[in-house]
């Protein structure tokens, strides 16, 4: 018989699916890396458990020990995999910006939750960065994961999902496109890649109120760069270790708008229900279109599922609410141009019908 010994054992080998209509604009084959089909639905799955078992080893991680950790969601869901399977608890420090689904989540599968302000500065003792620190220190037989900075997270990427990107395209790839937030998803793709092929472009994909792109282009961090963002999975108010800007050879961001709106053309065109950080980048792909030919083959990877943003891009009312969805007002000239073949009859308000 063959089978998984227990639901870790099902993370990773995820497909390639060929992009036919949000990217027809690009002149090259899009392939869509889609890490959904991982059990806890997100590429996370891969370093959060990649991150435990090199903490178990370690000593770091003591049997019966609480994970804590600061998460968007879906490192979260990842780590609570892993507990479950482990015997570990799990205490998730999250942003009061993230979906109320991820919060639901990770609840469902045994995570205490704790939610802290997104607009304060990284260093305020309420930010989810110092709230997670705090908890580790004063929880007994605790560990703080810190993914951010935990070289593991971009170890899992540079011996997993880059392999399996470069064995399912036969080492054909030229361009690798990818949202970036703690960085060890692109720095350990990209730099097993480069490795294979120095010409490989590794490209990321970044937000407005996020400081990575100029600090990329200039070295500078530039404070001014950092304002609230609605965008979830992406950018960040801090250099994380974990990002290797070395390897990258650009970058291009993505307004909250456009992250949105691609965000729900994926799910409509594609049939790929994914999350906000797909969105970003599809958009960061069509806007560096102009690096792309006709023999070139693009990889962008999709983070996570679209169940975990159902009550917000996938919700009408608040698309509206933000001015990313235009409500369309039906006037009587609409209605008569749907029957533009049929006589028009009137009728006054005193008569019966």
């Amino acid at each position: 018989m063959k089978y998984a010994k227990n639901v870790l054992e099902t993370i990773g080998n995820t497909p390639l699916v060929k992009l036919n209509s949000v990217a027809s604009e690009v002149d090259a084959l899009v392939l869509a890396k889609v890490e959904t089909f991982n059990p806890g639905n997100s590429v996370k799955d891969r370093m959060a458990i990649k991150m435990i078992e090199d903490a178990e080893a370690d000593g770091r991680l003591k049997p019966g020990g609480t994970i804590i950790e600061g998460t968007s969601g879906n490192t979260g869901m990842g780590l609570a995999l892993g507990a479950i399977v482990k015997g570990y608890k799990l205490i998730c420090v999250i942003s009061d910006k993230q979906s109320k689904e991820k919060m639901d989540i990770l609840r469902a599968v045994g995570a205490e939750v704790v939610v802290c302000p997104t607009n304060v500065e990284p260093d305020d003792p309420r930010s989810y960065y110092s709230v997670s620190r705090r908890l580790s220190e004063e929880t007994p037989n605790a560990w703080y994961v810190n993914q951010y900075d935990n070289p593991s997270n971009a170890i899992a990427h540079y011996e997993q999902t880059g392999p399996e990107i470069w064995e399912q395209t036969e080492g054909k790839l030229t361009h690798f496109v990818v949202g970036v937030g703690t960085g060890g998803t692109i720095s350990g793709i990209g730099k097993y890649l480069k490795e294979k092929n120095p010409d490989i472009k590794i490209w990321g994909v970044d937000t407005y109120g996020s400081v990575f792109k100029k600090y990329h282009e200039t070295g500078v961090f530039d404070e001014n760069e950092i304002y609230p963002y609605i965008t979830e999975g992406i950018g960040e108010d801090i250099l994380p270790k974990n990002v290797n800007f070395d390897i990258i050879d650009g970058f291009t961001k993505v307004t909250d708008k456009d992250a949105a709106v691609y965000t729900r053309r994926i799910a409509k065109e594609e049939g790929i229900f994914v999350g906000n950080s797909a969105g970003s980048a599809i958009k960061g792909l069509l806007q560096l279109k102009e690096h792309f030919g006709p023999d070139d083959l693009v990889v962008v990877l999709f983070h996570d599922h679209g169940s975990r943003y159902v009550g917000k891009m996938f919700n009408d009312d608040w698309m509206k609410e933000r001015g990313f969805l235009e409500e369309k007002v039906t006037v009587a000239a609409d209605l008569i141009k749907g029957h533009i073949d049929k006589p028009l009859v009137t009728v006054r308000t005193e008569e019966l019908v």
